[in-house]
């Protein structure tokens, strides 16, 4: 598909949220719409909101902040801004192809490690690779983690679940990568998706800690309003024989609709099928030794200066 940019005009960088199923409060994006294609991509409906298709536009038509580093600069120093965890890649991928061209995942990962901001990283890509510098350095002041988001170790299921991310061989050398530089790196195994990957649950974490990865979490897969269709129809196309059978186990997970929105179950599910997806990823964490991701430090935070055209009195 051929890449339209249109320049996203938002006064502000960071994204807040208060749900108590995310690990963190705050994010900044980059990008809106995704050039790899995953057809599950829970933020799909964001394009939809702005007047595009869900489907073909999210993939193809981005948007994108060309002053992305000056807001998070503004914001980082108001006197009222209190550090906590900043996730990069919460909803489109920071890494995407076109970040190859725009380079400004790497500017906030350079104004970032200047104030010693605690960040996380969620990618499917291989591109992270290119800014190790930058994350060794951060990872040095415990301000960095990376989590490696890993659907399959399937490379034609793959193709056709996620058609332009990193392989999942790529994955894992990524993940090897980042952990021989010393850079705390994760697996998130995501989505699950019944009867499809979910027998893969183990082989992505026993491959992923052979490479290197040192703690893992897994999301059960959501399909909020029009990618719920868009899902079905893929299954139809590429799967039509488990079509039925993956349907009926999403349901069963989400108490008889193929999506629930309210936090208690929206991650991980409910339903026996939901708790015995749940059991194996814990046994096996447990059996791999997988540890809890150690905490980042904030205490070393240091708001940027802010490059005001008033010159102060004092």
């Amino acid at each position: 598909l051929k890449t339209t940019l249109i320049v996203d005009s938002s006064r502000s960088a960071i994204s807040y949220n208060d749900s108590p199923d995310v690990p963190f409060d705050r994010s900044v994006n980059p990008y809106r719409g995704c050039e790899h294609g995953c057809v599950y991509c829970y933020a799909r409906p964001s394009h939809a909101w702005l007047g595009h298709s869900p489907g073909l536009d999210f993939e193809s038509l981005l948007y994108y902040k060309p002053n992305i580093g000056e807001l998070l600069t503004r914001e980082l120093s108001a006197r009222t801004y209190q550090c906590a965890p900043l996730a990069l890649g919460s909803n489109t991928d920071c890494y995407q192809p076109v970040e190859r061209r725009l380079g400004l995942t790497r500017s906030l990962l350079e104004l970032l490690e200047q104030c010693h901001h605690p960040t996380v990283i969620i990618t499917k890509s291989a591109l992270v690779e290119r800014d190790m510098d930058i994350l060794t350095r951060m990872a040095q002041q415990q301000c960095i983690q990376v989590m490696i988001s890993v659907t399959s170790l399937n490379s034609a299921l793959s193709r056709k679940l996620e058609p332009r991310a990193a392989a999942p061989k790529r994955r894992l050398q990524t993940i090897e990568k980042l952990a021989a530089a010393d850079i705390p790196v994760g697996v998130l195994v995501a989505p699950v998706i019944p009867a499809l990957t979910d027998p893969e649950i183990e082989n992505i974490l026993e491959a992923t800690r052979q490479a290197g990865a040192s703690h893992a979490r897994w999301i059960m897969l959501r399909l909020p309003r029009e990618v719920a269709g868009l899902f079905e129809e893929w299954l139809h196309q590429h799967y039509p024989g488990q079509a039925q059978r993956v349907l009926n186990l999403i349901r069963e997970t989400r108490g008889g609709a193929l999506y629930r929105s309210d936090f208690s179950q929206r991650m991980q599910g409910q339903g026996d099928y939901a708790r015995l997806l749940a059991q194996r990823f814990h046994l096996a964490f447990k059996r791999l030794n997988f540890t809890a991701s150690t905490p980042l430090a904030r205490s070393k935070f240091t708001a940027p200066a802010k490059n005001d055209r008033q010159m102060s009195l004092l």
